[in-house]
């Protein structure tokens, strides 16, 4: 049985296509199935759904084969103990810092002044601010980051950005770009032995279906 481990939603939806192209595919809808464990039409395959950002944890403790995470997640995670082989190019976004469109974040940075930042991606942030000389103060949050900069709570928020709609719908605008993120493909460095032949074969088809760079 080999099982991998995807997270609902864009990353699911854009993983589709590339599981047709190795012959596999998700015989529920995980919109509508209440299954955590959906099969396919190859009965040694099957897709567990979890947490965006339990898929690196799942894989590495062997929870399941491999999976598709994206690069924040696996940043965040530190990537003990998976292999990475691929970066499949979809869910692309980018991690990028935001504040209020009236805060002038250049003239903060140029001063020294010591900025809060609110942010779930902490790892990403402290390395960011740390290469560039910033002192901040970083706020863990799970929820909408928008809030932060509105409330008082913080001066500026890194966080995923798509189209951008959502920080300009709260009048917050993107004043750095940290980096491109877009889904991995990683796999249990020992399912990768037990198991070659078969996980080779999807990683292979998974290449040979992920778009050009």
């Amino acid at each position: 049985m080999i099982t991998l481990a995807l997270s609902k939603g864009r990353i699911f939806e854009e993983t589709l296509p590339l599981l047709k192209a190795a012959g596999i595919e998700v015989l529920e809808d995980p919109e509508t199935s209440r299954k955590l464990i959906l099969p396919t039409n190859k009965p040694e395959v099957r897709v567990v759904l979890v947490r965006a950002t339990d898929v690196p944890t799942y894989v590495q403790y062997g929870g399941a084969d491999l999976g598709v995470a994206g690069r924040d997640v696996l940043i965040e995670h530190g990537g003990e103990g998976l292999y990475q082989p691929l970066d499949l190019r979809i869910a692309r976004c980018r991690m990028s810092v935001a504040t209020r469109d009236d805060f002038d974040y250049a003239a903060a940075v140029k001063q020294g002044s010591r900025i809060r930042v609110a942010t779930k991606y902490t790892e990403i942030a402290r390395q960011h601010f740390a290469d560039k000389g910033v002192h901040v103060d970083l706020i863990k949050l799970y929820g909408s980051m928008e809030l932060a900069p509105l409330t008082g709570l913080a001066d500026a928020i890194v966080d995923l950005v798509s189209t951008g709609s959502t920080l300009k719908a709260n009048r917050l605008v993107e004043v750095e770009r940290i980096m491109e993120i877009s889904s991995r493909l990683v796999v249990n460095q020992a399912a990768l032995k037990l198991k070659r032949e078969a996980l080779r074969q999807m990683i292979d088809a998974f290449a040979s279906a992920t778009p050009a760079a």
